[in-house]
């Protein structure tokens, strides 16, 4: 924009309205066009947090299974050292 030059010439010129360049003028300055010009999808903040959340959620009950599973596999090969579990093949004849 020149110096001296309306917002309105300004979007008229550019074929758009003067609300239309205020709302870039103000997302602009509040940093959210910088995911624009990246190429990048733009999502709501409260979106953002939610998702974070949930992520958050998702690798705690990760975590808690992971441990579980562990245990267990400690607990199974404690079991088969003292004999408390017999090594029969799987149906099939797969073996573990």
């Amino acid at each position: 924009m020149e110096p001296g030059m309306s917002v309105s010439l300004v979007a008229r010129e550019a074929g758009i309205t003067a609300s239309q360049l205020f709302q870039w003028r103000k997302v602009y300055t509040e940093g959210s066009l910088v995911a624009v010009g990246a190429n990048e999808p733009v999502v709501p903040a409260s979106e953002l947090q939610e998702a974070m959340k949930r992520i958050k959620q998702l690798e705690a009950a990760l975590g808690r299974k992971t441990l579980e599973n562990e245990i267990l596999k400690e607990a199974v090969d404690f079991a088969k050292a003292k004999k408390w579990i017999a090594r029969s093949p799987l149906p099939g004849g797969e073996e573990p």
